[in-house]
């Protein structure tokens, strides 16, 4: 079954993102993830870099449960710097697309004072929702 996007007429259609997703099947609830390796090593402090890595992180956990970036309900960007997340916009779409392709999640982004990891310019946290 594929997610139907909410999107309410007359409205303004999004770039890079939902209003809203309807979807039905398993939940996977995925925790922050930032731009860290598998043996928690930080390879870049680039932003884009990070959030490739980021990104990339929490794909890799939906994938134990069987599912995969299409299943990509929801996320919630965490961002140390958003001037720069936005001066970056066009590299992060790159970076955003290499991973989940063509998946547009509802999504939230949200300049934050700090991180838990000082290395840290992003947090991604998602939900996805893989069909029964």
């Amino acid at each position: 079954m594929m997610n139907t996007i909410l999107q309410p007429e007359g409205w303004a259609k999004p770039r890079g993102y939902s209003n809203g997703i309807e979807a039905r099947g398993r939940q996977i609830y995925v925790g922050g993830q930032i731009g860290w390796n598998a043996e928690c090593k930080f390879e870049s402090d680039d932003l884009v870099q990070q959030i490739y890595q980021a990104l990339k992180n929490s794909v890799d956990v939906v994938r134990v449960a069987g599912g995969g970036p299409e299943h990509v309900v929801r996320m919630t960007w965490y961002l140390v710097d958003k001037k720069e997340y936005v001066a970056r916009l066009k590299e992060i779409g790159a970076v955003y697309r290499e991973v989940m392709g063509k998946n547009y999640p509802a999504m939230t982004a949200v300049q934050v004072a700090d991180l838990v990891e000082n290395e840290a310019k992003v947090e991604i946290e998602i939900t996805a929702v893989i069909p029964d």
